[in-house]
This record gives structure tokens, C-alpha cells and sequence, in this order.
């Protein structure tokens, strides 16, 4: 069976750190004490992924800021034309993480070792549970490659705990029915996973973790619960907002805040759309080797072992088309 190289590294680049500016308006959050302090700010960096463009916010670095998530990807916007050759992700591994999908445009094409094969679309969510390891395909999808038209979305790989790094993989997806939703006069937010101010999404986690997509209206603030021994961060997907310190975060940077308090505070003077990310910390050793995340050398050297003998799934077969 023929099997295909893995390059060392071969989808881990970082970003780059950001001076945040400072809001020189009126402060939208005066009298906030209780926010969270920032930590550091990121600036997405642009890089290609097959012949995918995506903007990297983080790639294993910063686990104490941002774990159980390991990796952060926006993918597009890309306008594709009808009838144009797929942006196309070739087959390739995951073990020890959870690689997650999710469109706000456009729709996408998966194909893995699991005998998956499927479109998905816009408000749409994918699990893709590697755990021992498994193989997929990723490409715009059908209804782009018919009528043309914007793919935006993100891959946002979760990692998963010690315990379930070589647990069957696993392969699911959620449509927008399964999340729940919250409508107020400052803001829209959809509960991807985890729950925000009394509304749960139905989608089941192996460990505490959020996932918050959220529109922020023009001169609005809110104020976001987390529990205070877990992680969050914020990626502005447009606009930007002011939170604490005055602190401006734009479009495609990252802010990490420090853990201690149970809230964090935002504004924004002309509306900002964001993903608003966390959950508990795992508190181990990550060691990463392109897209295998385990805690140790020798969990790596068993997932490489285990791709080249097969044990993962044949890449050509995944590649291939039906």
C-alpha cells in the first residue's frame, strides 16, 4: 500500500504578538472592575493550507492561555468562481485532537478513513475525533463548485485529555438545530458548544469547554460569564471592541485573558462579530508533531508508526474520487 511522507512540522506556524492600541474615545466599559485582565495580544498570520488560504491565530503555543484548544484557523473569505478547480486540503492524519469545523459561508466537502463522506454548510458543525488516528480529506463543496460564492468558516482543533488520546476516532456532525441560540437588543450569540446565560448547546463534549459565536451591535457592551479556572479568549472575525484597560482588539486578532475572575467585559462602538473560545485547562504536557498532539516522544513515535504501517487508513483510497 503506498503511503505518503509526513513532513515534521508540516501544519504548525504560529502567529505573531500584537502591541494592542488603545481606545482613544470614551470608554464604553467605565466603572468595570470586575474584567478579566488581558494577557497577550495575537495577530492572526496569513498562511496556505493545501491550496486553502487561512489566517493562523495560534498553532500549539500559549497552552496555558488557551487550552483544551491547540490550534486556530480561519479559512477564507475566498470568493470561488462556478466550475473552478476545489481549494483542496489532500488526505492527511490526526491523532490526540479533535480538528472542529465551522461555516459561516459557503459549504465544504469531507471525506475520512471512517467511511465518512459528506457535504456540510453554512451554521454547520463538525467533530472530527481522531483519538488513535485517522485520516481526511477536506475541499470546497459542491454547491460552490455549481453556483460559486464566499467560503468562510473556521478549523479549530480541540486537544483532547491524556486519558482519551487513543480512543476509537469518531466522526459528527451537527447541524444548527443542535445549537442554541440567544437574541437581545445588544447582541446575537450562537452556543456552539457549552452554554451562556442559560442557553445550552446539545452537543456533547469529553471535557468542559465553550464556544461562543456572537454579533455585537453598534455602541453595545456585554458582559460574558466564565468560570474562573478556565481559559478564554476572543477572536474578532470583524470590527473590533474595547475591553478592559481600553484595550482595542481588531479584526483577526486574538486576545488572551488571564484566568482569576468570572467575567469579561466587552464593547464596541460600531458592532463587531466574534468567536468567543475557552473551557477547563488541561494541565499536561502537549507535544506536538504536525497534526499528532500527545504528551509525550514516544505516544508521537507510536501515531507515526502506526500511520506508515496503515493502521490509520490509506490516504489514496481517501483522496480518491467517487
Amino acid at each position: 500500500m503506498k503511503r505518503k511522507e509526513f513532513i515534521k512540522g508540516s501544519a504548525i506556524i504560529g502567529a505573531s504578538v500584537a502591541f494592542p492600541g488603545l481606545i482613544k474615545a470614551t470608554s464604553g466599559l467605565v466603572g468595570e472592575t470586575n474584567s478579566r485582565k488581558v494577557y497577550r495580544v495575537l495577530n492572526a498570520n496569513k498562511t496556505m493550507v493545501g491550496t486553502l488560504p487561512v489566517l493562523r491565530a495560534f498553532a500549539g503555543d500559549h497552552n496555558d492561555y488557551v487550552s483544551p484548544y491547540v490550534f486556530f484557523d480561519e479559512f477564507g473569505p475566498v470568493e470561488v468562481d462556478p466550475k473552478a478547480p476545489p481549494l483542496r486540503v489532500e488526505a492527511h492524519p490526526h491523532a490526540g485532537v479533535i480538528p472542529t469545523t465551522y461555516f459561516l459561508a459557503g459549504n465544504g466537502h469531507h471525506r475520512d478513513s471512517l467511511n465518512y463522506d459528506f457535504q456540510i454548510g453554512k451554521g454547520d458543525f463538525m467533530m472530527f475525533t481522531s483519538g488513535r488516528g485517522a485520516i481526511h480529506m477536506e475541499e470546497t463543496g459542491q454547491k460552490l463548485y455549481d453556483d460559486g460564492g464566499l467560503y468562510h468558516g473556521f478549523q479549530i482543533w480541540l486537544n483532547m485529555a491524556a486519558k482519551d488520546k487513543f480512543i476509537e476516532p469518531a466522526t459528527e456532525v451537527f447541524r444548527p438545530e443542535k445549537m442554541a441560540e440567544l437574541t437581545h437588543a445588544d447582541y446575537h450569540a450562537k452556543v456552539v458548544l457549552g452554554e451562556l446565560l442559560g442557553a445550552r448547546s446539545k452537543v456533547e463534549t469529553l471535557f468542559p469547554v465553550f464556544y461562543y459565536h456572537i454579533n455585537l451591535k453598534p455602541g453595545a457592551k456585554m458582559e460574558i460569564p466564565v468560570e474562573a479556572n478556565h481559559n478564554a479568549f476572543i477572536y474578532v472575525i470583524k470590527g473590533n471592541i474595547e475591553t478592559e484597560g481600553r484595550k482595542e482588539i481588531t479584526a483577526n486578532q486574538v486576545a488572551l485573558y488571564e484566568r482569576g475572575k468570572n467575567y469579561i467585559n466587552i464593547f464596541s462602538e460600531a458592532g463587531a462579530e466574534m468567536l468567543v473560545l475557552g473551557g477547563q485547562p488541561h494541565n499536561e504536557p502537549v507535544y506536538a508533531y504536525g497534526p499528532f498532539v500527545m504528551t509525550n516522544e514516544q505516544e508521537i513515535n507510536r501515531c507515526i508508526r502506526d500511520y506508515q504501517a496503515g493502521k490509520m487508513g490509506n490516504p489514496d483510497m481517501v483522496n480518491a474520487k467517487r
